[in-house]
C-alpha cells in the first residue's frame, strides 16, 4: 500500500511542478460559486468494460456550516464537516454508489452475468486546502463503507490543484487512487464457483488492493451571475486483482461530462 502511495504522490508531485507556470493565473477555492444543476456524462458500462454509456447527472457545489453537498470530488455525497485546524476538515458524508446494469455491455450480456443494484455508502474523511503561493489545493482522504455489508469498503486518496482562473474560466487537475477490500473487489470483479457454472467464465476471488489509479481536469465556465457550466474529463486505470478479473475486457477507461448550474 505505501508503495502505491508513494507512486501516486510522486506523479501528482511532477504534474503539478510541470504546471508551475498556469499556477500564477489560479485562484483561492473560497472564490470558487456554488451551484445546482444537471448534466450529460458518457462514461464505461462498468470499469473495465469496453462498451460506452451516456447517462444524465446532478451537478451540485455547496457548503454550509456545517453541511455540504458535492459532486466535485469524484462522486455524489453529501454530509457535515467541521474546521480542527487551519485549512483542514473532518467530516462524515452519505454518498451514492453506482451498480451494473448487464444489458449495457455486450461482454456481460453474452455472458449472462447478473445486474449490481445502486446503493449508498455512509463513511468519513478528513481534507485540507493549502495554497501553495498562487495555487489552490485540496487533499481529501476517504472511507467510504457500502451500507450492504456484503459490498464491502473502499479508501480514497485524491489531490486536487487549481491550475487556471482567467476571467469566466476555472481549470483544475486532479489525482486520486482508490483502494478496496476483499468484499468490495468480489462485488464487482469476482466470480463465485454457482456464478462460474451461469457465465462459463472461469473462478475468481481477488483480494483487498488497489482498485484504480485516474487523473484528470475540472473545468468551469461562468456564463452570467445566475448560470455557469462546469465539466470534466477523467482517465481511469484498473490495478491489481481487478485488472486480472475475467470480468476486465480493459484496463483503461475515460469520463467526460458537461454540467448546467444555477448559481447561488
Amino acid at each position: 500500500m505505501w508503495r502505491d502511495l508513494e507512486r501516486v504522490a510522486a506523479r501528482a508531485a511532477a504534474a503539478c511542478a510541470l504546471l508551475a507556470p498556469l499556477a500564477a493565473l489560479a485562484q483561492s477555492s473560497a472564490s470558487i460559486p456554488e451551484w445546482i444543476g444537471i448534466g450529460v456524462r458518457t462514461l464505461p458500462a462498468y470499469d473495465g468494460s469496453a462498451s460506452q454509456r451516456a447517462e444524465l447527472i446532478p451537478s451540485v457545489r455547496y457548503f454550509g456550516r456545517p453541511w455540504f453537498a458535492r459532486t466535485t470530488q469524484g462522486i455524489l455525497e453529501g454530509g457535515a464537516q467541521w474546521e480542527i485546524a487551519g485549512g483542514l476538515h473532518a467530516g462524515a458524508q452519505l454518498a451514492y454508489e453506482g451498480g451494473r446494469v448487464a444489458s449495457e455491455s455486450g461482454f456481460l450480456r453474452d455472458h449472462n452475468v447478473e445486474d449490481i443494484n445502486p446503493g449508498a455508502s455512509v463513511g468519513a474523511h478528513l481534507e485540507w486546502d493549502h495554497d501553495f503561493g498562487p495555487m489552490p489545493t485540496t487533499t481529501l482522504l476517504r472511507f467510504r463503507q457500502n451500507v450492504d455489508s456484503g459490498r464491502g469498503a473502499q479508501t480514497d486518496l485524491r489531490f486536487t490543484a487549481g491550475v487556471l482562473a482567467s476571467g469566466p474560466v476555472l481549470a483544475a487537475l486532479f489525482f486520486q487512487a482508490t483502494w478496496a477490500d476483499a468484499r468490495s473487489n468480489q462485488s464487482f470483479y469476482g466470480i463465485t464457483a454457482a456464478q462460474s457454472a451461469t457465465t462459463g467464465l472461469p473462478e475468481f476471488s481477488p483480494g483487498s488492493g488497489l482498485l484504480f489509479a485516474s487523473a484528470g481536469l475540472l473545468w468551469s465556465v461562468d456564463l452570467s451571475r445566475t448560470w455557469i457550466v462546469v465539466g470534466g474529463l477523467e482517465a481511469r486505470r484498473l490495478e491489481g486483482n481487478a485488472a486480472k478479473s475475467p470480468l476486465t475486457e480493459r484496463t483503461s477507461n475515460y469520463y467526460a461530462s458537461a454540467s448546467l448550474g444555477y448559481k447561488f
